[in-house]
């Protein structure tokens, strides 16, 4: 298919066959989201739903990426539970307008397009976002695709550690600190049987500098400190 250049706008209800499609094609039939689910994304926050699209010859779009969000608090922010509780089985219901923190819950893109910014254009629409909702941070896990690798000799917190300080490679979360993520923290049981991960997953977070002041930005510090991490590598 030869394709138009590549658009991302707010995510209509006429995606919901594209996304499910794209979702079962990288995820399998399992995995893949439901309608209900992405009609709950609509209904709760519409405006932190995005599609990456492109047209063909004859002007149809197809869905190439997706990215799914929904305002955290605080307390709900630390993402010290597994993915199904943050997101209510994906359903988004824990959204609360009343947050200061865009969780980043899924962000996916067509295997078959890689390199071709699918997913920075995703990320840059939520950039522009948590600007205008005046929000203090974008957080989300990055589930660590390449520690089944080396689960055997390294712990998640050594494997991340590398991965910051540019030593070792994983698919999701280098990609993510070339963003300007920062790791928070590593968790475990954050995506149940996955098998590249094997649940692990680093939270990350990026600050909104409209939003935030220097404190907020020395504890975001004293806590990588805290659990041995180094700052993020360029």
């Amino acid at each position: 298919m030869t394709s138009t250049r590549l658009r991302v706008r707010p995510t209509r209800a006429e995606d919901i066959p594209g996304i499910i499609e794209l979702s079962r094609r990288i995820y399998g039939p399992d995995s893949a989201w439901a309608p209900a689910q992405l009609e709950s994304h609509l209904r709760l926050f519409p405006e932190g739903q995005f599609v990456a699209i492109a047209a063909d010859e004859a002007g149809v779009e197809r869905v190439l990426g997706m990215a799914g969000s929904l305002i955290l608090k605080w307390e709900q922010a630390h993402l010290d539970r597994p993915w199904r509780e943050i997101t209510a089985a994906g359903m988004f219901t824990t959204h609360n307008p009343a947050g200061r923190t865009l969780y980043g819950a899924e962000v996916m893109a067509d295997p078959d397009r890689r390199g071709q910014g699918i997913g920075t254009a995703l990320y840059r629409a939520r950039d522009k976002l948590v600007v205008r909702l005046g929000l203090k941070r974008i957080r989300a896990g990055a589930r660590l695709r390449g520690y089944h690798r080396v689960a055997d000799v390294m712990r998640p917190e050594s494997y991340v550690a590398e991965v910051v300080a540019g030593r070792r490679r994983d698919p999701t979360l280098s990609f993510q600190l070339r963003r300007g993520f920062e790791v928070i923290r590593v968790v475990g049981g954050y995506l149940q049987r996955d098998p590249e991960s094997l649940g692990w997953a680093a939270v990350i977070d990026r600050l909104n500098p409209a939003a935030t002041d220097a404190a907020d930005r020395e504890a975001a510090r004293r806590w990588r400190r805290r659990v041995g991490l180094p700052d993020a590598a360029g």
